[in-house]
C-alpha cells in the first residue's frame, strides 16, 4: 500500500514515554539525502533517519527525581517506513508509516535524591528505547 515519502526537513516526533523513563521530547528533523525531490526538497531513502539526533533533553524517573540530561535518536524504522517497490537512486525511500523505535541515550543521569546525607545517588541505566512518528509537509507524493 502507497504511503506519503519523507522529504528534508520533515519532523521525528517522540512519545514521551521511554520504558521507566519520561523524556521532555522535542522534535526532530530529518535531512533528505536522495535524488528524487518534491516540492523542492530531497526524498529521504533508507539510512537518512540516523541524521536524526535531539541533544539536550531533560529526563526523569520515578526513583531519580532530580533531572538528568540525554539525546533522543532513531534506532530502527517500522516495516512499512521503507518502499518495497519504489527507489531512488537504488535506496528504498523512507515512507510516513507508523511508529518507528526511539532510542534515548543518557549524557548527564538523572539522580535520586539521598535518603540522608551524603550524594545523590545517579540513574545506572545508559539508554532507554521509545518510540515515535513523522510528521512530513509532503501531502502528495506517494511510494509504495
Amino acid at each position: 500500500m502507497a504511503d506519503l515519502v519523507l522529504l528534508d526537513g520533515d519532523q521525528a516526533i517522540f512519545q514521551p514515554g521511554f520504558g521507566a523513563a519520561i523524556v521532555m521530547v522535542q522534535p526532530g528533523r530529518i535531512a533528505g539525502s536522495g535524488p528524487m525531490r518534491a516540492a523542492g526538497k530531497r526524498a529521504c531513502v533508507d539510512g537518512d533517519e540516523a541524521s536524526v539526533s535531539v541533544p539536550g533533553c531533560l529526563y526523569m524517573t520515578p526513583l531519580h527525581s532530580i533531572p538528568g540530561i540525554g539525546t533522543l535518536a532513531i534506532a530502527a524504522l517500522a516495516g512499512n517506513q521503507l518502499s518495497v517497490t519504489s527507489a531512488a537512486g537504488g535506496a528504498r525511500l523512507m515512507l510516513k508509516g507508523g511508529a518507528f523505535i526511539a532510542q534515548f541515550t543518557v549524557q548527564v543521569p538523572a539522580m535520586q535524591p539521598p535518603p540522608g546525607p551524603g550524594a545523590p545517588i545517579p540513574d545506572a541505566t545508559p539508554s532507554y528505547s521509545g518510540a515515535g512518528t513523522f510528521v512530513t509537509a509532503n501531502t502528495t507524493v506517494k511510494a509504495g
